[in-house]
Parts: structure tokens; C-alpha cells; sequence
């Protein structure tokens, strides 16, 4: 679970709300459900007018991606890979195979199996690249449906707001629904930018996030990949790989290349 997702939404409404209070509101003043129900729901109905009900189908794995942690570490994938390096050059390409097959990522697999049957090397990387091109493509589309919820529901709250406004000028002969009919019509546009801002765009944005660290992981197992199939040493597959990661994710420790220095 990724708690950064849900501590920045809990913040967000506590600071509203708070403020809000602050300012000597009430928190019953911002409970209307006739706004909620306009800008909400009439946000999921464009939505679904916007995409095929295929994709509307992701919503759940969407939302997955938000609050839950990234895949394996980089670290540890490099660490695989340059233990592999080792293996390749004291055993040969072939004895990666059955290294492979225990490893839990499948792009990982695909990729050694295709060294191992003796790929050309530009070939791995053409085939590598599209199915990277694709998982950015997966989860920009993703992305797009919480862009899209984060375009409409401003736009909710406006037309809450008209109609609010419209029922006010309705009932300007009688001076006790005023106060409700205000609140409605105000109330509408605050969930609409609210929620745009605090809840649609924000999400698409770690979908995003989680789509360049996936793609990022599967870069380097590509890089690493090809540095197998060219034979390069342990120490030199390492020292590509780390240049993937940032500077906090770099941890001193012993390199499997040690084991490969009389070679």
C-alpha cells in the first residue's frame, strides 16, 4: 500500500474543511447532497459517454495503480542481472535459461528466453521496445480517464451552480428557501474544483508516475539484457544499470562482480 496517495488526500480535505471551519463555516453547510449528486454523477455519466465500456472496465486496476506500491526494487533487479552476467560468462548464454524461469518477472523471461535462443541483438531490443511502448501506452490510457473526470467535474459544479441560481431567482417571493438555494448553487462549484484538484488530477498524475517507473524497470532490464548477450563483464552491467537509478536509490555493497575478477 502506498500511503503518500491516501495522506495527501486525508491533508488535502482536512485543510479544506479545516479552513473552511476556521472561518467560523459549518460542516453541515458543506454537506449538499443535491450538489454532490449533480456534480458526482454527472461526472461519471461523461465519463462513461467518453470511453468504451472496455476500458471503463480498468477503472479498479487504475485506481490500484494509485494506492498501491511500485514492483520489484531496481536494486534487486540489477543485483539479478549482474549475478546473471556472472553466470553467462562462466557457463555460457545457455545456462541462463533455467535462471530465468525462477525469476517473477515475466518481460524479464521473455527477454532471456530470446537471448538464449540466439536473437540477433537488434531484434531483442525492437521487440523489448514494443512491448514497452505498450505498457506506456496501457497506462496512459489509464491516466486519460481520471484527466477526463478531472475536466468535467468543474463543469458539474458550474451547471450545479446555474441551476441553484436558477431555483434562487425562482424563489425570490419567498425569502426562507434562499439560504439552501445558495448554498446548492455555491456548494456545486466547490465539489466540482475540489475534486478535480484534489482527487481526479492528482490520480491521473500517479498513474503517470507509476507508468515512467514501470517503463523505467523494464529499460534497464533491457539494457541489462543486451549487456548479457554482448558478454559484457559484471562490473561494467552494473555500473549501466545504476544509471537508471537516482542517487538515494544507489546503496553501497558488495558487487557479484568480485566473484568474477579472475576471469
Amino acid at each position: 500500500m502506498d500511503i503518500s496517495t491516501i495522506i495527501g488526500i486525508i491533508i488535502g480535505l482536512a485543510a479544506l474543511i479545516g479552513g473552511f471551519i476556521w472561518e467560523g463555516g459549518e460542516l453541515g453547510g458543506l454537506m449538499q447532497w443535491a450538489a454532490a449528486l449533480i456534480v458526482f454523477g454527472g461526472t461519471f455519466a461523461a465519463v462513461m459517454i467518453s470511453f468504451p465500456l472496455a476500458k471503463l472496465k480498468t477503472i479498479p486496476k487504475a485506481l490500484s495503480l494509485a494506492f498501491t506500491k511500485g514492483s520489484q526494487d531496481m536494486e534487486e533487479l540489477i543485483s539479478d542481472l549482474e549475478g546473471m552476467s556472472v553466470i553467462s560468462r562462466r557457463q555460457g548464454v545457455l545456462a541462463l535459461e533455467k535462471k530465468s524461469e525462477e525469476h517473477a518477472d515475466p518481460f524479464l523471461r521473455e527477454g532471456i528466453q530470446l537471448v538464449v535462443d540466439g536473437t540477433e541483438p537488434a531484434i531483442v531490443r525492437q521487440v523489448l521496445d514494443l512491448e514497452i511502448e505498450a505498457v506506456h501506452l496501457k497506462y496512459e490510457s489509464y491516466a486519460k480517464i481520471f484527466d477526463s473526470a478531472g475536466g468535467y467535474a468543474p463543469t458539474m459544479g458550474i451547471i450545479g451552480t446555474v441551476m441553484g441560481l436558477i431555483h434562487v431567482l425562482g424563489s425570490l417571493t419567498e425569502p426562507t428557501s434562499l439560504g439552501p438555494s445558495i448554498a446548492l448553487a455555491f456548494t456545486a462549484t466547490l465539489y466540482g474544483v475540489a475534486s478535480a484538484n484534489l482527487i481526479f488530477l492528482p490520480i491521473a498524475s500517479k498513474i503517470r508516475a507509476r507508468g515512467e517507473d514501470e517503463t523505467s524497470r523494464m529499460e534497464l532490464m533491457l539494457e541489462g539484457m543486451i549487456s548479457l548477450q554482448n558478454g559484457d563483464h559484471p562490473m561494467l552491467v552494473r555500473r549501466k544499470l545504476e544509471s537508471f537509478l537516482t542517487d538515494r536509490e544507489r546503496k553501497p555493497q558488495l558487487s557479484a562482480s568480485s566473484e568474477e575478477s579472475e576471469l
